[in-house]
This record gives C-alpha cells, structure tokens and sequence, in this order.
C-alpha cells in the first residue's frame, strides 16, 4: 500500500477505535512542521529528504489566508468571486502540497489569521473580528483547489492567541474570542459542503497556557462548546462536528512533567487534563464521544534562547520523555514534531534575537543536535528505585527490526545491554536494572548498513 493511503488508513483506524483498545494506545502517527525548510524553494527538496529519512511521511502546514488573497493589505474588498480558486495566488504554499502528494505523503493544512484586512470588521488590522461569511467563501476556494490532495484540515491557528486572533477579552475580562472562532469554525464547515467535500476537520490548534492575554485552552474549549465552568451545557448551542481536537502541549524549560497552576492550561504534563474535558464535553453531547487528540504542534526549545532553553542534552531527553507521555495516552492520534532547524536569529539585544523558536533538530544554520538522532532512535528510561522502564523507537523502521541498547555506568564507556526486536511500528520496551549515574542509548543498523546511534539518555523519575 502507497504510504499516504497507508497513513490515512492508520489515521482512520486510530480516529474510529474505542478508546482502551491496544491500537488506541499505541496508534500516534508522526507527523512533522518545517515551514522555513518546505515554504524555501532552496531547502525544500533537501527537507523533504531530512524528513523521509526519519521514517516521516505527514506534514503539517499552516496557510495563512492573507498571503493567498488578492489585495490583502487594501481596506476595501477588491471585485472578484472569493469562491473561484483561480482568483487567489497558491504559490507560496501549493509546491509543498504538491511536492509531498508526489511522496504519497500526508497533509494537514490549517487555515489561518492573520487575514485581509477587507476581511475584518473595521478593516483596522488583519486579526480583529474576521468574517465568517468570507472565510466560509475562502475555504470553499481552498477546498476547491486542493481537493484531495489534504487529508486532514485544520481550522486556525491558536485562536485562543491575540497574535492569530482578536479580541481574545472584553474590557471586563470575559473571553470573547471563542464565540468568534465557533462561528468561523462552523463558516469553514459550510464551506467544506459548498465544495462539496466532507473532509477530517480538526478543533482547536490551541496554545497551551492563558495569561492575561491569551485564554486558557480549557477554557477556549468550554467557550467554543458552550459549555459552563462544570462542563453543563449553557444555551441551545449545537454539538460541533469535529474528527478531532488539535492542540500544542509546550511545556517550559522546567521538562515534559511541569505541571502549570492555572487549571485550564495543558502542557505535555498535563495531557489527562484535555483528556477529561474532551470526555466531559462528549458527555454533555457538544462533541462526539471519545474524541481524538491530534498534537499538531511541539517541540522542546534549547539553548542559544536565554529565556526558554536547555541544555542541548536536555532537549534529546525531553524530546523523548514528551513522546512517550503522548504514546502512553490512548487518545493521542498524531504527534508533530515543529522545527527541523531553528528559526534565523534576530538582529539586537541577546534576549530578544532568539525570540522565535528553537526546537529544530537542527541549529539554525543547519548543525545537528543530538535532538537529531534523539528523534530517529528516541530513548526514555522511567526509573524507579533499582529499575528502569525503557521505551523507545526505531523510527525509520518500516516494519519489525532489531535494535542494540547500550548502557554506561558513571566514568565508564558504553556496552551492550541487550538487543530488543521491535514491533511493526518500530516500538520497544523492557525493564532494566539501574544505579546512579547510569546512561543508556540506542543504537540501529538500517538495511543499507548505516549504523545510526542516540545520544547519551539518563533515567528520569
């Protein structure tokens, strides 16, 4: 089977399995976003590479709705059918579409703010109020035009951030910003049918923290669903349909088990904490029972940025242990990784030239990480006690392999452990003794005779 049909039909069965079933806890796809490397016409067939080479065959892509319409920036609405596809310029994001559908890869593409200005209420900037009756003609165009080319869509971007979305508040602090993306939500639904597509729709794309600013997904979710602060319903609202919720669990340099205070924000720490809402609002009959949960967006920010970084030992770990929380949850669908490399650094001051992202596997001039191999052969040792839980997987496996585990004891080199055989999707996991200072890595010959080897892993509590 072609890998897109393979990966939609694994998306497909993971959507539809009963929540407790083995594939529904160990179903995740993988899933990558590497907007500088696949939007660059120079990198992007060196990217696609990159991401093969993973044993990754999904991408996410974000479009924003103003680099594609005419006239973007005009405060008047040009003359022109918004339903007509012909009538908006793809190029910035068609060749990526195309090149992964030429790979049999699968796409989610989220349509997203910032907007036309024309598109705004008040025309003031390109986020405040957009027009639900225009974005439902804007996805009708898109839907038109890629067909099905996406298999998955997305709606938005972190609505629940100003910098995608306004107001996100009242001036007396109540959340405005869910009512509006509830209706551009259900704009694209319709535009999806004037298509006529009935295509996977994902919810949600939320940020994972509320400040003063942003609104706590939780509580965006609540929002949008009509729901009260005790998941009853509030109003005569109807249930939304959605094939899953999307969300981006970053955490802080604190690692994958910080645990923030607001109750309503869910960091990787704190997935149950989605899960439980998304069962309560299935209960309540706002959304369908079950409903999956599509990491869409995550990465683990290290060192040059001086504010959110680690060490770049740290972000391997992390990066593993992260994943492994996400596998052992029976509703994680897909798991994104966000970036390939880092994004370029600003001119000025120390703190603010890396005021973008620093996840990639890559630094931003292209040197691997040991995130790199971490994320081909990602390792996570669970310890407790004299024992160790280790989990990984051979990610660019195609089927059942075997793999080496090497282990270290302090001031001493690395030796074999044991040699483990995966399942069908690369997966492995035993119990191994532990002592203070004890490190393990993994390390895989693929059929060509490549020996590709993890960096150095600690155990974690």
């Amino acid at each position: 089977m072609a890998p897109r049909l393979v990966l939609i039909t694994l998306l497909a069965v993971a959507l539809l399995a009963p929540a407790g079933s083995a594939w529904a806890s160990h179903g995740q796809v993988t899933s990558f976003e590497a907007p500088r490397d696949f939007l660059d016409p120079a990198s992007r067939a060196t990217a696609f590479d990159d991401v093969a080479s993973f044993g990754v065959h999904s991408i996410r892509l974000v479009m924003y709705w103003r680099d594609v319409a005419p006239s973007a920036r005009s405060r008047v609405k040009p003359k022109f059918d918004a339903t007509d596809p012909s009538a908006y310029n793809w190029s910035r994001y068609e060749p990526v579409v195309d090149a992964a559908d030429a790979r049999g890869w699968s796409v989610l593409l989220t349509l997203s703010g910032p907007v036309p200005r024309w598109a705004t209420n008040g025309a003031r900037d390109t986020v405040t109020r957009p027009s639900p009756n225009e974005f439902r003609m804007f996805v009708t165009a898109a839907a038109k035009h890629f067909g099905d080319r996406v298999a998955t869509w997305s709606i938005w971007n972190e609505p629940n951030h100003p910098g995608f979305l306004r107001p996100q508040f009242s001036s007396h602090h109540k959340a405005l910003s869910p009512r509006i993306y509830r209706n551009l939500y259900f704009a694209a639904i319709r535009g999806f049918a004037d298509a006529g597509l009935r295509p996977n729709v994902l919810v949600g794309e939320t940020a994972p923290r509320g400040t003063g600013n942003v609104v706590a997904p939780l509580a965006f979710l609540r929002g949008v669903l009509c729901l009260n602060s005790h998941y009853h319903r509030r109003g005569s609202c109807k249930s939304l349909p959605a094939a899953g919720y999307a969300h981006h669990a970053y955490t802080t340099r604190k690692g994958p088990f910080f645990k923030p205070p607001g109750r309503d924000d869910v960091t990787i720490g704190v997935l149950s904490r989605l899960t439980r809402a998304l069962d309560r609002a299935g209960r309540a009959g706002r959304i369908r029972k079950h409903m999956p949960i599509w990491l869409t967006e995550f990465g683990i920010q290290s060192k040059p940025d001086p504010l959110l970084g680690v060490s770049l030992a740290r972000q391997a770990e992390y990066q593993a242990i992260s994943e492994r929380i996400a596998y052992n949850n029976p509703r994680v669908a897909s798991f994104s990784q966000y970036l390939l490399r880092d994004d370029l650094p600003r001119s000025g001051p120390r703190i603010s030239r890396y005021s973008g992202f620093e996840s990639g596997l890559m630094t931003s001039g292209g040197k691997p990480k040991p995130a790199l191999q971490s994320f081909r052969l990602p390792l996570a040792a669970k310890r407790r006690g004299s024992r160790a839980s280790l989990w990984g997987l051979v990610r660019p496996a195609t089927g059942a392999t075997t793999a080496t585990i090497l282990v270290a004891d302090r001031h001493r080199s690395f030796h074999k452990l044991r040699t483990v055989t995966t399942n069908a999707r690369g997966y492995w996991h035993f119990t191994a003794a532990y002592r203070s200072g004890r490190r393990f890595r993994a390390e895989w010959t693929a059929p060509g005779g490549t020996v590709f080897r993890g960096p150095p892993i600690r155990g974690y509590r």
